[in-house]
């Protein structure tokens, strides 16, 4: 095993925190049009505003944590020993893993 995976692993880790939200928006807008469209989900009932207002805050929200996102694991790709495939699949999945933590809790 490589002795520098603790580093992206804490570093997406924390990420993890404020990707809350964004996962929560694209959660949210899955479930209330295409999902509910295709007959596997119930709309909510309130939600009558259409998408557009919705896309309107989920691109921004989104778009600003992948930015973050990328900004944060570009560099420290080069500086990982790990191999390119297990960096990218723990960067991917490792934050996920706080809103893992709040859906099973709550």
């Amino acid at each position: 095993m490589t002795k520098h995976w603790p580093a992206p692993l804490l570093v997406n880790l924390l990420l993890g925190i404020p990707a809350v939200v964004p996962i929560w928006l694209l959660w949210y807008l899955a479930v209330n049009w295409p999902l509910a469209e295709l007959g596997l989900t119930v709309r909510e009932p309130t939600e009558n505003d259409g998408m557009a207002l919705w896309l309107v805050i989920v691109v921004p929200v989104v778009a600003l944590f992948g930015l973050l996102w990328w900004l944060a694991n570009s560099p420290l790709r080069r500086r990982t020993t790990l191999a390119p495939r297990a960096y990218w699949v723990l960067s991917v999945l490792a934050p996920l893993l706080p809103t893992a933590v709040l859906v099973l809790v709550s």
